[in-house]
């Protein structure tokens, strides 16, 4: 068949798993997503699945290797969308032969050799040339830079040194989401989202931990006060995370309430003592406080109305200051009282960044770091939103890092392997593991690029649920082919490709957990849609 053949194959194909899926959509909306989960998880990750197939028809169009990457990925999805169906027709509402039409399609894009003939064909990105000298610059300093450190800071637990901090912050790495008005270098519109995709993707095939997480830090509380802040606040805080004065943490998750956040129990309580206290009074333990220690500012939801009645009505947002702690944990007091003490917690892999429970006991803080002031009392849940906005399309590039960092290496181990006389790359089925990674990461990435577009015009909220859903777990699936590739060496810390593993895991769970990111935010919004 002919590149512009196998699209047109291609298109009917992807429409007809869109019409299964609008269709399952319907008989979901007449019933409880909450009583039947299963099947609203599998058909959010089979909507997903279905516009980055479409997303990859539109890269498909530029040339034959991109029409070959699109035919074998719309081929694979499908055929996972077939397997989720199979015996539970009935709950999904459809007929068995709703995807019959698609199996000649199926045949060609899915057989073995043809899959083992991407083995080495991962497609162009397609860029422009800004976003090219992005990707250069960001690449160069993750090859340089993070490369040569990123296992010891795995294999040791160790803190990012100040000098990748400082790296980073003289490339303007921490300010690439901060308008220029304030220090920082984002001029709106697609530059900005692409720009952050692409650099975080390059420092995320470096180090996830030290690198594509890094960047990240400065940008949810600088969208939380761009969507809240006084402009007193953004004019004192924004300069300072561009250039990395203030590095950031996250207080928002707490022991009992993750994803529930509109339940949380910590409490700022209004406090007048004089000139000097004037302020609130922070009490009560948040968790999972990524980069806690390090940073020297947080940006903490709390309850300011004790009516718990008005959920996330009753929330505010704060710029908490903060010394800076050991990576092992830290105690601080105040002279009025207050303490913050923090634990971390030891995780199998995204190390670097730390994470850590941090308790507080009366820390004060000046009631002009309360977001928004007095208009800012109780939208600090609008605020919290607004902040995590983009961490969805970022984790998902991060993902797309790790996933491109697992197949370079897995390539490179396949051609310098040797077994039973030959080196494992010719073998076919070597190469079919190595044709499926090439083109999920290169779906991923051009999905990714899509939904930063419609972003940077005010939409795309649904599709960057979608794009972490589907790319996060594919990451699973690439590190552990890619591991497997390397045998038993890929269980040895020596070799980078058990560490990609151990931190694509940690993708499906944070900036909201696969499970609730499906059924509460891509299911939910899928059924409303249809009713």
């Amino acid at each position: 068949m002919t590149a512009a053949a196998d699209l047109t194959a291609a298109k009917a194909v992807i429409d007809a798993a869109g019409d299964l899926v609008e269709q399952a959509t319907r008989h979901l909306a007449i019933s409880s997503i909450d009583d039947h989960q299963v099947v609203a998880y599998d058909l959010a990750h089979a909507a997903a699945a279905v516009e980055t197939g479409r997303a990859m028809l539109d890269y498909g169009a530029r040339g034959d290797a991109e029409a070959r990457l699109a035919c074998a990925y719309i081929a694979d999805a499908v055929a996972e969308i077939g397997a989720k169906v199979l015996g539970r027709e009935g709950e999904w509402g459809i007929s068995p032969a709703a995807l019959d039409d698609t199996r000649d399609f199926l045949r060609a894009y899915r057989d073995p050799a043809f899959v083992a003939s991407l083995a080495e064909e991962p497609g162009p990105r397609h860029l422009d040339p800004d976003f090219e000298l992005v990707q250069d610059t960001f690449r160069r300093f993750a090859e340089d830079k993070l490369r040569p450190i990123a296992e010891h800071i795995h294999r040791q637990n160790a803190d990012i040194p100040e000098e990748i901090i400082e790296g980073l912050a003289e490339m303007g790495g921490f300010g690439l989401s901060i308008p220029e008005e304030y220090g920082g270098y984002s001029m709106g519109g697609e530059s900005e989202y692409i720009g952050m995709v692409v650099a975080t993707e390059e420092l995320s095939r470096g180090s996830l931990g030290a690198g594509g997480s890094l960047i990240t830090r400065p940008e949810i509380l600088t969208r939380a006060l761009l969507a809240g802040g006084t402009e007193e606040q953004k004019r004192e805080w924004l300069p300072k995370l561009a250039t990395a004065e203030a590095m950031a943490a996250v207080a928002v998750t707490e022991p009992d309430y993750g994803s529930d956040v509109a339940g949380i129990k910590v409490t700022a309580t209004r406090v007048n003592d004089g000139p000097d206290r004037d302020g609130w009074l922070i009490n009560g333990v948040k968790t999972w406080c990524t980069f806690g220690a390090r940073a020297n500012v947080l940006m903490l939801l709390a309850r300011t109305d004790p009516d718990r009645s008005k959920t996330h009505r009753g929330l505010s947002m704060f710029v908490v200051p903060k010394p800076v702690g050991d990576g092992h944990g830290f105690v601080f007091e105040q002279e009025g009282g207050g303490k913050m003490e923090g634990r971390p917690i030891d995780t199998i892999g995204y190390r670097g960044m730390h994470s850590y429970e941090i308790a507080f006991d009366g820390w004060f803080v000046e009631a002009r770091n309360q977001v928004g002031l007095e208009a800012g009392l109780g939208k600090g849940f609008y605020y919290q939103m607004a902040g995590f906005e983009n961490g969805r399309l970022q984790t998902a590039a991060r993902a797309v890092g790790v996933m491109q960092a697992a197949y370079e290496a897995a390539l490179q181990y396949a051609k310098d392997r040797v077994v039973f006389g030959q080196p494992i790359v010719d073998y076919q089925l070597t190469r079919a593991k190595l044709g499926r990674m090439a083109f999920m990461i290169q779906a991923g990435r051009q999905f990714a690029y899509q939904v930063a577009r419609l972003m940077a015009r005010g939409e795309g909220q649904l599709e960057a649920s979608m794009v972490k859903a589907y790319v996060c777990k594919a990451a699973e699936w690439v590190t552990r082919e890619a591991m497997q590739i390397h045998g038993g060496f890929g269980y040895a810390e020596e070799y980078d490709v058990s560490r990609y593993f151990v931190d694509a895991r940690v993708l499906s769970i944070f900036e909201g957990a696969d499970e609730t990111l499906c059924l509460k935010v891509i299911a939910r919004r899928l059924v409303d849609a249809a009713s």
